[in-house]
């Protein structure tokens, strides 16, 4: 869930001003479905029977394409001993041939902190980092971290210095006091009064983004990833995409994962819509920098369905997969545990309605956080137990891990702004689904 530059915004929204799409226009679209059962060319599709047990996953997901809540999505989900549903309906784009398929290409945006959240947990593992230590022992810039109290009858920023140094455990969990203009009041005025450019021009100038609170006083969403990101370069001394080819992607082969995307992959990529106000959908052209000053942490990666479910299965199975160790199970165990003490997960306020709606995963219920997780206290509405961890992206990308019943879903499209409505739905429904599946043995 990262944000957009508000420049980056007008533009888009320029170059995205034609060919409004009517909801009507999705009824005789092609499905495109990949099952599981049937298909051999991957050692983790092995099992059978799925198909029949999940029928109502396939009806949703159907329905969702038919009825215009999205034009492609694709959806998986695996138990401890593999996958266990995989299907993908609808369209790349509109105006082309090609369905979507688990290949297809996304920009995962906020799906990117979970990867490194785990790269961080590989250096702590090694002693080479640690939850409390202050990271301006790492990056000297944060040695003196100001805090926006708010704005002079000029416009002029008011700043304090912070009362507490910025641990990594802050920086892991979104209490450092950093925070994304999408979900933020005083950033776009910040920006807007010093020239700052936004986090997600990928420029080292978001890097002077003062906090809106003192570390470890509250939890709000922000880039405190993109400073991990940072962080692990500056430890390992190795960019963002060697280090996680080298050490994350390769041992999983997850082979189509990464900050920067070839021409081939380029043409897999599913197209981002963005919901008007009729519920119709229209093209906008988004893509992440091709040419960064830095890898975003936070919200930099794209890959496909079956890359991220390979690094979904790792967490499931407690560190490892594809018979590589990348962490160690009590590190998997801290990770989706409480960090944040008796502080809560607050709903997400948005401020640019354009690229996010307000956002709250588990209305009326306590939610914590882990290392880099959401963390649901108490059962969740459609299956999933309580203590399970999740997250999303910005282009209405989301996923699961129950440790519980041992079952970890994933749900793809490229859909603005962030928790539409009709797609949170089909979540809802594609992991109702699944549960009722798994019910009937």
């Amino acid at each position: 869930m990262s944000i957009i530059q508000e420049k980056r915004r007008r533009d888009f929204m320029r170059l995205a001003a034609g060919s409004l799409l009517s909801a009507a226009a999705f009824a005789t679209l092609p499905a495109v479905v990949a099952d599981a059962t049937q298909s051999g060319d991957a050692p983790m599709q092995r099992r059978r029977g799925g198909r029949g047990r999940f029928r109502s996953v396939d009806e949703a997901l159907a329905q969702g394409v038919s009825s215009g809540t999205v034009v492609g999505v694709a959806a998986l989900a695996a138990d401890a001993r593999g996958v266990i549903y995989e299907a993908a309906y609808g369209k790349r784009d509109l105006a082309g041939p090609a369905g979507v398929t688990q290949d297809s290409v996304f920009w995962l945006l906020s799906m990117t902190k979970a990867i490194t959240a785990t790269a961080c947990m590989q250096l702590v593992e090694q002693g080479k980092l640690g939850l409390e230590q202050p990271m301006s022992q790492v990056l000297p810039q944060l040695a003196a971290p100001m805090v926006l109290e708010g704005f002079d009858a000029s416009g002029r920023p008011k700043l304090r210095p912070a009362k507490r140094a910025i641990t990594l455990r802050h920086l892991l969990t979104h209490t450092s006091g950093f925070t994304y203009s999408n979900w933020s009041d005083r950033l776009p005025q910040y920006e807007k009064a010093t020239g700052m450019p936004d986090i997600a021009e990928s420029r080292n100038g978001a890097f002077a983004s003062p906090l809106e609170f003192d570390p470890g006083d509250h939890w709000q969403y922000g880039i405190g990833m993109d400073v991990v990101g940072k962080i692990v370069e500056a430890v390992s001394d190795q960019s963002l995409e060697i280090y996680f080819r080298e050490h994350i992607f390769e041992p999983l082969g997850m082979t189509n994962t990464g900050f920067l995307i070839s021409s081939a992959q380029k043409q897999r990529t599913a197209t981002t819509y963005t919901r008007q106000a009729d519920g119709s959908l229209k093209p906008l052209p988004f893509e992440m920098s091709q040419r960064p000053e830095f890898f975003s942490g936070g919200g930099g990666l794209f890959g496909t369905p079956r890359d991220y479910m390979a690094f979904l299965q790792m967490l499931l199975r407690e560190g490892t997969f594809n018979g590589a160790q990348i962490l160690k199970p009590e590190t998997v165990a801290a990770m989706r545990t409480n960090q944040i003490g008796d502080l809560n997960v607050n709903p997400l306020k948005s401020s640019a309605p354009a690229w996010s709606n307000d956002a709250n995963l588990f209305p009326g219920m306590q939610q914590k956080w882990g290392l880099s997780f959401d963390i649901n206290t108490r059962p969740g509405p459609n299956g999933r137990s309580a203590g399970s961890y999740s997250w999303a992206g910005l282009l209405n990308c989301y996923y699961w891990v129950d440790p519980v019943k041992k079952v970890t879903g994933a749900m793809f499209t490229q859909l603005l702004p962030f928790y539409d409505a009709r797609v949170v739905d089909l979540y809802g429904g594609f992991e109702r689904g699944l549960y009722g599946g798994l019910a009937r043995v």
